[in-house]
């Protein structure tokens, strides 16, 4: 029979393999989940594997979903190294994309394009701020920020609903719950004409650059990382714990709000009810199939940017629901944990015990 056996220390094969195997056992799942809906495998793999990579505007595409998702999982992975465990990005990206969505309101005609930099800084600071709620409650009443931080994702789901149902409402909106267009000097200048990837896909990958820095090559850095994985060991050292959680809260909310400031002078345009898409909890798998590395979140990111078009596409050709997505992401998230056992185990095959040998006669 099959018997897991502790290894004397972690596989480091293993842990690059992991990811990589998880997708593949995805795949295979996928394949038999087609099979069962009565729909052509072969068309679904194609649907989510290979038409989001098929031409220069479906990578475009795949960047404008990646963007937010390499934002937000370089916060949070921020957080689960120093053991903070921010499940709420998807409340303070959506506080980001309302404080940017608020200062967008305020251009006129004669606005220049310096706003976009007001606009995106706003963002950043609605995500602190929802992120700093977080950390006020975990350092002064020691309350736990994985139930505070999802809490507070219903909150700003309704504060937005509340602005684009009541005070920022449209009046020649025909009654629709949604702000004003945005003037086009607010928008995000884009990277080439005819397609949406803008200067946000810069933007993320220059943080991957200074997160990669942070996290391995200062000090304080290895303070937060010390503070995760060996909290007695940090407080023996002089390291400040209050400290590495309010700068990792605050980086992350800041990351997540920057990712909704840059959706609402992005791609959208405005404001509406249907903001919020869940990119601030598919961040969440986007960072440990990553590794909490800055790198590997660059392409779980895109996986997860696959699975988001996949999805779409597969509801408009295949006739499957829009849970489709969310689907492959859960499948992916509990392969990879399942996989992840093989980083600290190895699978051995172990014999049956022999059985019992009758005794010879006379020797009862």
């Amino acid at each position: 029979m099959l018997k897991l056996e502790a290894r004397p220390q972690a596989s480091k094969a293993m842990s690059i393999a992991s990811p990589l195997l998880a997708l593949a056992i995805t795949v295979v799942l996928g394949v038999l989940l087609f099979a069962a809906l009565g729909k052509d495998p072969v068309r679904g793999l194609q649907v989510f594997f290979y038409e989001p990579v098929k031409s220069g505007y479906a990578l475009s595409e795949l960047a404008v979903k990646a963007t937010p998702l390499i934002l937000i999982a370089l916060g949070l992975a921020l957080c689960f190294r120093s053991n903070v465990w921010n499940i709420g990005a998807e409340g303070q990206y959506i506080l980001g994309a309302v404080f940017a969505g608020g200062v967008a309101m305020q251009a006129g005609p004669d606005t220049g394009r310096w706003i976009v930099v007001a606009i995106l800084l706003a963002g950043i600071v609605g995500g602190m701020l929802w992120a700093g709620i977080v950390a006020l409650l975990r350092d002064r009443f020691n309350a736990n920020e994985i139930l505070v931080s999802l809490m507070l994702v219903y909150v700003a789901g309704m504060v937005l609903s509340y602005l684009v149902y009541g005070p920022w409402k449209d009046p020649q909106g025909y009654n629709f719950p949604q702000t004003i267009t945005f003037l086009e000097a607010t928008k995000v200048p884009r990277l080439f004409p005819g397609l949406r990837v803008n200067i946000g896909l810069l933007i993320a990958l220059a943080m991957v650059a200074a997160f990669w820095v942070f996290l391995f090559r200062t000090y304080a850095g290895f303070q937060l990382q010390v503070g995760g994985l060996a909290p007695m060991a940090a407080r023996y050292a002089g390291f400040s714990s209050r400290r590495s959680l309010w700068l990792a809260l605050l980086a992350s909310g800041g990351m997540a709000g920057l990712a909704g400031g840059l959706e609402a002078a992005g791609p959208l345009g405005q404001l509406t009810p249907y903001v919020p898409v869940g990119y601030g909890f598919a961040a969440i798998i986007v960072a440990f199939v990553g590794r909490l590395h800055p790198v590997g979140i660059v392409f779980s990111a895109l996986l997860m940017s696959m699975f988001y078009i996949g999805g779409e596409l597969a509801q408009s050709r295949m006739g499957l629901p829009k849970s489709i997505t969310g689907v492959f992401q859960g499948l992916l998230l509990f392969t990879l944990l399942a996989c992840d056992t093989l980083i600290h185990y190895r699978v051995r095959w172990q014999a049956g015990s022999a059985k019992a040998q009758p005794l010879a006669p006379g020797k009862a």
